[in-house]
């Protein structure tokens, strides 16, 4: 039922146009001058059909790209305007179909476009009419004009679309309309006028060679920024990918394959670092006690802990299920291990808020952690110095859990919680 209202909606504006076309026919100047404007809008109208851009609001397309409309239409009039837009429009849904890029909805698409920039560019041509003998002979006052003209276009434009979206249920509320009405670029609606206004100024004088430059210098632009539109998207799509790729979902730390694309790096720098590997104690129990959701949230917890203590430049990540990996970096020896032993009370200390069975838990759970120090002088790579941290891991675990157990070289301390 919604397609069909929409249908309506649609039909009923190219209905107008073409009332609009047949009353205002008589009106029409059918010279060599005419067509030979009409033709050259046409070209480059069809030469910047691959530079429009298409933006998606709820099930609708909207295209954006820089329209001549309002110049057309004050040269050639209503009917001029109606021909052209019928021409342009019935070429682009042609070209779609053709290359197979046309969308669901395409036909109606055109018959939109046709009833709607028809409206507009005839409102646009009473109103300069009307209003062109109190603006006629002064420069300023003639842009002026030409301003009124596009915001007059605008809002035409505006309240089209709202029709659109308020029938296909894109827009509800007051904010969404609000919010949708913000989207209008006085920017854009400033370039649109000086290039019809210049445009038309140069149709007047018969200045060929100047509309021409006009619509060349206006398609290397949009193609400028259409190319710098497409790189900005593209390094955009590369670092969310890139993100994707290296962040754990759960926690949004680094995951594994980060951490060893890292650890290259950081082997380069040859400095000191606290290689610290932490593992969530009985983790199955808790899981098996309670569920993977609550297991989870104490992942989650142990995660943010770890930030916490974390410098922004040292290499924090996700390990494993519940295992994390910190390289401290710019520490001391005995720095890292009174570090790390704070974490471990503090997560001793701390409980986890956690829904189950519509109830909330207050969940204690303990970590065990591994502390390698690696120092410039090693002769290992920092990788083998990740599998010491990891042995060390293995010691506390073994030792009763809930400790930390560390090594410098030569120096080996195991520390656990007081009885």
């Amino acid at each position: 039922m919604t397609q069909v209202r929409l249908h309506v909606y649609i039909l009923s504006l190219f209905l107008i146009a073409v009332l609009i076309a047949i009353s205002t026919f008589s009106t029409f100047d059918a010279t060599s001058l005419t067509f030979r404007v009409m033709g050259v809008y046409w070209l480059f109208s069809l030469l910047y059909y691959h530079l429009r851009v298409n933006s998606r609001r709820g099930s609708t397309s909207i295209e954006y790209g820089i329209n001549y409309s309002v110049s057309l239409v004050l040269f050639t009039g209503p009917f001029g305007l109606f021909l052209f837009e019928a021409v342009y429009r019935l070429a682009g849904y042609l070209y779609k179909k053709k290359t197979k890029t046309d969308e669901p909805g395409e036909g109606i698409q055109a018959f939109y476009n046709v009833g709607s920039f028809v409206i507009q560019g005839t409102a646009a041509y009473y109103v300069y009419q009307w209003l062109l003998p109190w603006f006629d002979g002064n420069l300023i006052a003639f842009w002026l004009l030409v301003f009124l003209l596009i915001a007059v276009t605008a809002v035409l434009s505006d309240l089209f679309l709202l029709g659109v979206f308020s029938l296909l249920g894109d827009i509800r509320t007051r904010a969404d309309v609000t919010a949708f009405l913000k989207e209008r670029s006085i920017l854009d609606m400033a370039k649109t006028s000086f290039s019809n206004g210049l445009l038309l100024l140069l149709l007047e004088q018969r200045n060929w060679t100047a509309i021409i430059g006009l619509f060349v210098l206006n398609y290397l632009v949009s193609q400028s920024y259409l190319v710098k539109a497409q790189i900005a998207q593209d390094k955009h799509d590369r670092d969310k990918y890139e993100h994707m790729a290296y962040t754990d979902f759960l926690t949004g730390l680094h995951n594994r394959a980060y951490m060893e694309m890292k650890m290259k790096e950081l082997e380069k720098t040859r400095e000191p670092i606290g290689i610290v590997v932490a593992d969530i104690d009985k983790f199955k129990t808790i899981n098996d006690t309670y569920n993977h959701s609550v297991g989870d949230r104490v992942i989650q917890h142990f995660a943010a802990a770890l930030k916490e203590s974390a410098r922004s430049d040292d290499l924090l990540a996700r390990s494993g299920g519940e295992e994390f990996t910190m390289f401290l970096r710019g520490r001391s020896y005995e720095t890292c291990l009174a570090l790390v032993e704070e974490l471990r009370r503090q997560v001793e200390r701390d409980t986890v808020e956690a829904e189950f069975r519509d109830e909330t838990k207050h969940i204690a759970y303990t970590a065990s952690f591994g502390l390698y120090f690696f120092t410039e002088q090693e002769d290992v790579p920092i990788e083998k110095g990740y599998i010491y941290a990891d042995q060390l891991l293995l010691e506390s675990k073994q030792h009763g859990r809930n400790r930390v157990t560390a090594s410098a070289g030569q120096r080996r301390k195991s520390a656990q919680p007081p009885n």
